[in-house]
């Protein structure tokens, strides 16, 4: 079964706006981060973990579930892969500055 050219065009904007309300909320996150860091410095640690835990489960499971469907754009998965070594690098950096301590 193939997608109509209407549904590609749906999901590929579909795709967009997701990505960008995301990236939304990761810079608004940022920085109400920047914002209070005095107050947060200590729960730093946690929440990275807790949030890259949280984004990892979801991206996981958005990505089964789009894998089972039509497939969309080829930079959705650019964009999967990209944001896995993302997490990568961000855990390297957080395990080495804490070893570094």
């Amino acid at each position: 079964m193939t997608a109509s050219r209407s549904s590609e065009r749906y999901i590929d904007h579909r795709a967009r706006a997701e990505l960008l309300g995301s990236v939304g909320a990761g810079v608004l996150g940022a920085g109400l981060a920047l914002l209070f860091k005095d107050a947060l410095a200590t729960l730093a640690v946690p929440l990275l973990i807790l949030g890259a835990a949280m984004h990892v489960l979801g991206m996981y499971q958005k990505h089964r579930l789009d894998v089972s469907e039509t497939p969309g754009p080829r930079w959705i998965t650019w964009a999967y892969w990209t944001c896995w070594l993302l997490l990568l690098g961000l855990a390297g950096f957080v395990w080495w500055s804490q070893v570094g301590e």
